[in-house]
């Protein structure tokens, strides 16, 4: 692991969060009040749409150096994207190991930050310095999310990524859950957002659940998502009565 927690660096005399957003989205509020410690290399956030999970994704992404557009650590930003409030005022406790990164210089840093809308773009982007063996455009999205898994992500670094499962089939699901497994044993560090149960079943993994309440940390087995599935799956028509009939 490289960071063991996470917290705002709010200016002196502004108090613990201000009265607009993003301070009035519950999770980022209580980032801003406690922090949030990382006990595991593999993270997930889980939540409703709208909850704050991929506001907090991109913010502890921009705020490791990793390109809020989805990137590379260092790389030449190809968008004017401004950078955000809550990413710009990020800051890290390292583990002994991530020190030198994110106390270095930018330079230093290693890692991705992959999102489902631009994860295409970012790849081609940088298919030189990822050393692709092939080019994206040739590929479907899901295709290109484990290309890079497997040829690029492997080096100790952060890693975040937003709903990466939005392109992927069943079993590329769980080949991403493999590669995420040994990036995480090889010494990396995952944060990832995700509406999966799939993702979020990795063994060892925390998983952080964002809404209304804030963050909790819950058993996988505790998730709403969870429930949702397994009782959709095993009476779709329950479910569906309720929408059809509306």
């Amino acid at each position: 692991m490289l960071i063991e927690r996470a917290y705002v660096d709010v200016p002196e005399g502004a108090g613990a969060a201000g009265d607009g957003w993003p301070w009035t989205v519950p999770c980022v509020r209580q980032m801003a009040e406690e922090g949030l410690a990382f006990r595991a290399p593999v993270t997930f956030l889980v939540g409703e749409n709208g909850s704050g999970k991929s506001t907090l994704a991109e913010a502890l992404a921009e705020g490791f150096g990793l390109d809020s557009y989805g990137g590379s650590a260092g790389y030449k930003y190809a968008s004017s994207r401004e950078a955000s409030l809550l990413g710009g005022l990020m800051r890290f406790d390292p583990t002994q190991e991530g020190r030198r990164m994110v106390r270095g210089p930018r330079v230093r840093r290693r890692g991705f930050f992959l999102r489902a809308e631009t994860a295409m773009e970012a790849l081609n982007r940088e298919r030189s310095a990822l050393k692709l063996s092939r080019s994206p455009d040739y590929m479907s999205h899901g295709e290109g999310f484990l290309m890079a898994f497997r040829e690029r992500f492997s080096q100790r670094g952060l890693y975040v990524m937003d709903e990466p499962e939005a392109a992927l089939s069943f079993s590329s699901c769980l080949e991403l859950v493999g590669l995420m497994d040994e990036l995480g044993s090889g010494g990396a560090q995952i944060i990832c957002a995700t509406h999966s149960p799939l993702l979020t079943a990795l063994p060892g993994a925390e998983i952080v659940e964002v809404g209304e309440h804030g963050m909790r940390r819950v058993e996988w087995t505790e998730l709403g998502l969870v429930d949702h599935w397994r009782r959709y799956l095993n009476d779709p028509r329950a479910y569906l009565r309720h929408v059809l009939e509306g």
